[in-house]
């Protein structure tokens, strides 16, 4: 990409101007209002229903630029099935780039999840993309000093964007918008297997603080961010994973778009405090909006410029979401908009087929299989990936000099409602199994890994998944059961121990990962063949590629135990196991429960069609509390 040269001199007389920026975060692939998973239409979002929304905003507004703030590329099956179905000599556009090129996208930022099928399809997909795509703090190796970091970078690290825009007297001025793009350090450690030696990514508010004066200098007359990172601590500190707050506070960017979290903003979300403002949409008094995920609303910042002499500055702005969907007074959810017939027929080929690829029969199960009581307790959902994981494992040490330790396999839910909303569960009956059911059991593209763990880097692991729960009072009445900022793909359960979870005590760690209470012991009675596990034992533990390059902050799974690096998916390892019949006879056995906390009560949230199955959490002696307005029903549970 060029640079446009700085703007000649233009009269100094006084504009005022609106212009209206358009976003969207996080969309994960969800280009149609379909659930590929449950394979059956969906209310929830879409890029098709983004569209109409963006038409009509663009119509209602003089001047608007519509970007997007990365995660594009993966998060539901039809991206899977592209990544690693679709023949090679297929030569269709990445869907997702055909229907971002339909709807006239100004500028695209990259987010983590762009990385999770390799750079070399990350490049191809965007071969085909009319847009300008930038990444700010990703690097190539060889761009290592700090000095020229910005001379050649893995993508183009800002854009400028040229544009007359009307003035509210009528006249065309020209205005230079600047945009730079930044995510994660993390995806180091995510992705490590993608990245590393292809690219190195640097710290979000370091990089902002070395790119924003460039771009300045470039010519642009006002700077945006398109921040994929959420709104986190305050305070900075290096190579911070939601580092929104310290970004806003540098000097020079004019709005901002967050995401990464898929949480909205503004709204209550988040709290209000001295840098944070959910009423008026600022993060250090700078106007932001963090558009949720997956379509369900789109951002919209309406920033009023006036130009006095050269100079723009924003004058004031208004922040906005707008929903694609809203609940009913039966609290389903139903859309808002109708989809776009263009978004729609530039995915229908790559939809179709996704949808007879998700199709394909690969197995069967004796059992019902679903994830209401994930959070509960040990459940099939969990130990259908578990046990393929043990089996695969000790395939692979067989002759090793890892074949004579104890083999044990961590795995975590996945679909537990939580910001997915009450529709984000799997629910598979007896019988035949779909791709698409294995899909929905394991949702991520991870690979299969091996770690080499001690007893208490065991404890640890699981004192880091304890954290999902609040701390609660014994005896006390109606305590809420789940911390709402725990994301439940970190609640690993080990499968081949038993275990308890004192819900009274303290967690040892904080929703991210961060040590609070070094002490602090929620995990009791550790046992491995029905013996304690001695701190100094030696286990093998089957997990993935994620977990164990360290992601999540889990002790034992922090990228150097690594004894074992399969080359299969763990879905693919799922489907090997299915396929094998031995899914048809699940062993489900009780890994893990709660410690008695004399008769406390506390509040469960799940989806409305647990009550079909509230038989299997009978020893809570739940209590049904009715639905909410989230759509969510509530149980009060006894422990």
């Amino acid at each position: 990409m060029s640079y446009p040269l700085p703007n000649p001199a233009a009269p100094h007389a006084s504009a005022q101007a609106t212009l209206r920026l358009l976003a969207t975060s996080d969309m994960h692939i969800n280009l149609r209002g379909y659930d590929y998973f449950a394979d059956r239409p969906s209310a929830a979002g879409g890029l098709a229903r983004i569209a109409t929304l963006v038409r009509q905003q663009r119509h209602s507004a003089e001047n608007s630029l519509l970007v997007d703030n990365g995660d594009f590329l993966q998060g539901s099956l039809i991206g899977d099935y592209i990544a690693y179905e679709r023949p090679d000599d297929n030569p269709a556009s990445h869907p997702a780039i055909a229907a971002m090129n339909r709807l006239n996208y100004d500028v695209v930022g990259l987010g983590n999840h762009e990385f999770n099928f390799g750079i070399d399809f990350l490049e191809t997909a965007l071969n085909d993309a009319r847009f300008p795509v930038i990444s700010s703090n990703v690097f190539s190796p060889a761009q290592a000093q700090r000095h020229s970091i910005f001379e050649q970078s893995f993508m183009p690290p800002f854009a400028i964007l040229s544009r007359q825009i009307t003035c509210d007297d009528g006249s065309t001025q020209p205005l230079r918008v600047g945009f730079f793009s930044v995510l994660p350090p993390q995806v180091m450690v995510w992705d490590r297997r993608h990245v590393l030696g292809r690219v190195e990514i640097r710290d979000i508010v370091e990089t902002a603080r070395t790119l924003v004066p460039k771009i300045r200098a470039e010519g642009a007359d006002i700077v945006i961010a398109l921040c994929h990172s959420g709104i986190g601590d305050e305070q900075y500190r290096p190579d911070m994973e939601h580092a929104a707050i310290p970004l806003a506070g540098i000097a020079g960017i004019d709005a901002m778009v967050c995401g990464h979290s898929h949480l909205q903003f503004p709204g209550p979300d988040h709290a209000a405090s001295p840098q944070i403002d959910p009423d008026a949409g600022t993060l250090c008094g700078t106007p932001a909006i963090m558009p949720g995920f997956g379509g369900n609303v789109l951002g919209q910042i309406d920033l009023t410029l006036l130009r006095e002499g050269n100079i723009w500055r924003v004058k004031s702005h208004e922040s906005r979401l707008i929903p694609t969907a809203a609940r009913g007074a039966d609290h389903r959810l139903l859309p808002l908009i109708e989809e776009d017939e263009e978004v729609l027929a530039c995915t229908e080929t790559a939809h179709a087929e996704t949808l007879s690829y998700l199709r394909r029969p690969v197995g069967a199960i004796d059992r019902a299989v679903h994830s209401y009581f994930s959070m509960l307790g040990t459940d099939a959902s969990v130990q259908m990936v578990t046990q393929a994981q043990s089996h695969h494992l000790r395939s692979l040490i067989e002759g090793t000099e890892w074949e004579g330790l104890p083999v044990l396999s961590a795995a975590a839910p996945f679909k537990t409602g939580g910001r997915g909303g009450p529709d984000n569960y799997t629910d598979l009956t007896s019988g035949a199994l779909t791709i698409g059911n294995l899909a929905d059991l394991y949702v991520f593209p991870n690979m299969f890994r091996a770690v080499h763990v001690t007893g208490t880097q065991l404890a640890g692991w699981l004192e880091r998944a304890a954290g999902a729960f609040c701390q609660i009072t014994a005896g006390g009445q109606d305590q809420m059961l789940l911390d709402p900022d725990f994301p439940s793909y970190n609640f690993d359960v080990i499968d081949g121990l038993t275990y308890e979870i004192d819900l009274t005590q303290p967690s040892r760690f904080t929703a991210r990962g961060q040590m609070q209470n070094p002490a602090a012991c929620r995990i009791t009675n550790l046992r491995h063949n029905g013996a304690l596990v001695e701190p100094g034992a030696r286990f093998l533990v089957a997990t993935n590629s994620f977990r164990a390059g360290g992601g999540g902050d889990f002790p034992g799974a922090e990228g150097d135990s690594v004894v074992l690096r399969g080359h299969k998916t763990s879905r693919d390892i799922l489907l090997d196991y299915v396929q094998s019949g031995a899914a048809e006879g699940l062993d489900h056995r009780e890994i893990w429960s709660f410690v008695p906390a004399g008769k406390a009560t506390v509040l469960f949230d799940t989806s409305p069609s647990a009550r079909a199955h509230i038989d299997e959490i009978a020893h809570f002696a739940p209590e049904l509390l009715g639905d909410l307005d989230s759509g969510f029903t509530r149980f009060r549970l006894t422990l």
